[in-house]
């Protein structure tokens, strides 16, 4: 399936299973699918909530800081990419 790169992995909260994404490339909202892709990393999951300073939005675009419950551990510098149905 086609892929637009969304941003990277700045951060991951092993305890909660969270991700910090800074988006520098394209949106990101609920819903979508997210593939996270690294040196050992390599998933695709639904974004099921986003954050950004604490508070829940539905989407959040370029320049912003969001964070995202994962599925699997992922690693600062890992690339995301929103899969394109």
């Amino acid at each position: 399936m086609p892929e637009k790169r969304i941003g990277k992995v700045v951060h991951y909260f092993k305890g909660i299973q969270v991700a910090a994404l800074s988006i520098t490339d394209n949106s990101i909202a609920v819903g979508e699918v997210v593939h996270f892709k690294g040196r050992t990393t390599d998933f695709s999951q639904p974004v099921e909530s986003l954050q950004v300073e604490h508070q829940a939005v539905q989407q959040a675009g370029v320049g912003q800081d969001v964070a995202t419950k994962v599925a699997e551990p992922v690693r600062p510098g890992d690339e995301v990419y929103k899969v394109i149905a």
